[in-house]
């Protein structure tokens, strides 16, 4: 939703952006670290679950793959749905 909303491109919108980005992603780090690890990312969870598997490390590492692959996915479709939601009207239509 940060990213939809920093897209547009007044000025006031437009120096802000990557401040708004960056603090939403180390809210989203402080909040679930705890939990995951917190990778973001899903191509940074995917090699270092194959690296632990091929060392030898945890089963789990692969097991526990799908969740950090499918969750972006899960809350990039729930982020659009909601920014439809609350997003302003357009001034031309």
């Amino acid at each position: 939703m940060v990213l939809g909303a920093t897209s547009k491109t007044n000025g006031a919108t437009n120096n802000f952006a990557g401040l708004a980005i960056g603090l939403s992603l180390v809210l989203v780090h402080l909040v679930c670290i705890r939990y995951t690890g917190t990778s973001v990312n899903p191509a940074r969870s995917i090699g270092p679950a194959f690296l632990a598997q091929c060392a030898g490390g945890p089963v789990s590492a692969l097991s526990n793959l799908w969740i950090f692959i499918v969750g972006p996915f899960v809350g990039g479709a729930l982020a659009s749905v909601i920014w439809r939601v609350i997003e302003p009207a357009k001034a031309d239509e």
